[in-house]
């Protein structure tokens, strides 16, 4: 898998590529106001595969430079001559969340290599005002914000998403309406098997079934920072740690959207949402994760 690493990357930024240049609408049609597909005869997000591509590329280079990622100049700032325009890419679609996430997933590899945390402080004093000028520049996004700081003040359209997410948490109270009984995906909850697919899940099974979801997602986390903790190698250690936040930061953000508590990111929902790339991806980490734990019991035998 580390021999991979730079194939994986650039193909990743070559499919980004396809889907910001001007005469490949044939097959990067633009959905919802965005270009995040690419239709080869099947349809492809390749956003979600940046972002295992990032996880191993950077797993790849933090092994690679060993205690020099404590340095600046040799850990976060080559890290982003790579990840920086992967995110622009991402970014031009527009998909400022993945975007965002892409980065981050970055970040947290090198940090567990041994980055210093004042790289992180200073990164992120560099990149707010860009951040913040992205979002002023995106209505929609610029909305999703004012929404979140000020539910009560906006429009009743504006906040209508969470609004009917959270009468489907309200609906299921303890033990939910039952498996294919709930009201809100029939026209009311938008997104019900993506964005939202997490109050889909509260109005069916209730309070118990979210609380199950939720030891799952968290079981699995631990599980695989547990597995990459035990890893015999720096490469497999920090691929270990990269990809349990990937799916646990996605799955916990989708969660956090559906109650309220973040903006509104349409970030997926890991094994649950609809979508064979975001489906994909979660299934080849959890695979690669589950190589950690063989490659170890054969060591240790």
């Amino acid at each position: 898998m580390r021999s991979l690493a730079w194939p994986i990357v650039l193909a990743s930024a070559g499919l980004l590529l396809l889907l910001v240049l001007p005469f490949t609408h044939a097959i990067a049609p633009r959905i919802n106001g965005a270009r995040r597909w690419l239709n080869l005869g099947v349809s492809i997000q390749v956003s979600e595969i940046a972002k295992l591509a990032v996880v191993i590329w950077a797993a790849m280079l933090c092994a690679k430079k060993g205690a020099e990622v404590k340095r600046l100049s040799r850990g976060v700032l080559p890290l982003l001559t790579v990840v920086g325009p992967l995110a622009a890419l991402v970014m031009l679609q527009p998909d400022l969340s993945t975007a965002v996430s892409i980065v981050l997933l970055a970040m947290v590899v090198v940090f567990a290599a041994g980055a210093r945390i004042g790289h992180f402080i200073l990164l992120g004093l560099v990149a707010l005002p860009l951040l913040w000028r992205q979002v002023e520049g995106a209505q929609y996004q610029l909305l999703r914000m004012t929404t979140f700081l000020d539910p009560g003040s906006a429009r009743l359209s504006d906040s209508y998403q969470i609004d009917q997410s959270l009468i489907g948490f309200g609906t299921g109270r303890l033990l939910g309406v039952g498996f294919g009984g709930g009201q809100q995906k029939l026209g009311f909850l938008p997104y019900p098997y993506s964005d939202f697919i997490f109050s889909t899940i509260a109005e069916e099974w209730g309070f118990v079934g979210v609380l199950f979801v939720v030891i799952l997602f968290l079981g699995y986390v631990l599980l695989a920072l547990g597995l990459s903790r035990a890893a015999g190698d720096p490469f497999r250690q920090y691929l270990g740690v990269g990809l349990a936040v990937m799916v646990g930061s996605d799955a916990f953000l989708h969660m956090a959207v559906g109650i309220g508590i973040v903006p509104t990111t349409g970030l997926v929902f890991p094994f649950v949402s609809y979508g064979r790339s975001a489906l994909l991806v979660a299934m080849i980490a959890t695979g690669l994760l589950v190589n950690l734990g063989t490659r170890r019991r054969q060591v240790v035998a």
